[in-house]
């Protein structure tokens, strides 16, 4: 099963503002894209939902996922080095993340954990 993760501040459907899109622009954030992610503020979630959960407690499989629980998702991954964060993931899950990656995953729960974003999930 896919999954397309998506900043926005409605859970009806994805939207962002101006400032959010420039946000995310300027972080220049490379995580893996899906056949409609791939837009600044979103990502394939299918492929970091392991690793999200693992830390968070949180599954990226949920079609609405508020502000205040993203703000604590952030706290949570962004409390871990990215190394420990890397090192994790393929221990447990196979996963073989770059530290890039897990560095810019860790970047896009903070954007969104400042500008009040909460994320919808598509699959």
């Amino acid at each position: 099963m896919g999954l397309d993760t998506y900043a926005s501040r409605s859970p009806e459907r994805v939207r962002l503002t101006y400032e959010d899109l420039v946000a995310f622009k300027e972080a220049d954030i490379r995580l893996c894209v899906g056949l409609f992610s791939g837009v600044p503020g979103s990502f394939r979630g299918k492929v970091y939902n392991p690793i999200v959960e693992e830390v968070t407690g949180v599954s990226l499989y949920r079609g609405w996922i508020p502000p205040e629980t993203v703000k604590a998702m952030a706290e949570a991954l962004n409390g871990y080095e990215p190394q420990k964060l890397k090192k994790l993931a393929a221990s447990k899950y196979e996963m073989d993340y770059r530290i890039e990656e897990i560095v810019d995953l860790q970047r896009f729960f903070k954007i969104c954990a400042e500008r009040g974003l909460g994320l919808i999930g598509e699959w």
